[in-house]
């Protein structure tokens, strides 16, 4: 059901403890990505997979984006009302940025090993991984854009997005580690990781260019 800001603002007992959820969510998501990123670094760079090893790097970015959206939300709820739309167009910006960052990285990546050839090695690690957050992040996803239509939160819904690729990298990833491991197909690591450059520049210009507009 589809929840306007309007609607959450006119409960602010209701207001409040949405906000209270999404500083959970958002707490939540560093936490899970601050373990995913460990992971996936350490396994990318000992197989020698880009997919991995971006997989991690937008781990990080996610941590940033979420801890800068952490301290907005607990502004909101110490404002109680107050006109936060500044903070928020700020906010949207940065997560854009991250999105166009890691954009920047990957094709970057992707085009560098396809051309040298370099071949990774089999990470059942990383395939693991890859399931587990495939099955976690859209759960957590889902339930931040729950939370951004009941609190009337842009950001909250833009960070919400930056979970959904997280989620679809997982895919790409698993795709990728799998075709290497099970075929022998080295391309397949990072053309999974090239997949995603056109959807996370999408949602980076989007992020900063909803600046220029009403929150």
């Amino acid at each position: 059901m589809r929840i306007s800001a309007g609607t959450a603002a006119a409960d602010p007992a209701s207001r409040e403890t949405w906000v209270r959820a999404a500083l959970w969510l958002v707490g939540a998501t560093m936490l899970y990505n601050g373990v995913e990123a460990a992971v996936a670094l350490a396994a990318g760079w000992k197989a020698s997979s880009l997919a991995l090893v971006g997989f991690g790097f937008d781990s990080l970015l996610e941590i940033a984006a979420a801890g800068v959206l952490l301290r907005r939300l607990r502004t909101e709820f110490a404002a109680r009302g107050e006109d936060l739309g500044r903070e928020e167009r700020r906010v949207r910006r940065f997560v854009g940025g991250t999105f166009l960052a890691l954009a920047l990285y990957v094709a970057v990546q992707s085009v560098g090993s396809l051309v040298a050839r370099r071949r990774p090695d089999e990470s059942v690690l990383g395939i693991v991984l890859a399931v587990v957050s495939l099955t976690v992040m859209p759960v957590i996803a889902l339930w931040k854009i729950r939370a951004a239509a009941r609190v009337g939160s842009p950001a909250l819904r833009a960070e919400a997005k930056e979970t959904l690729a997280c989620s679809t990298l997982s895919l790409c990833l698993l795709t990728g580690l799998s075709a290497n491991a099970l075929a022998g197909w080295w391309w397949a690591d990072p053309a999974a990781a090239g997949l995603m450059v056109p959807w996370l520049v999408k949602e980076g210009l989007e992020g900063i260019r909803a600046q220029d507009c009403a929150c």
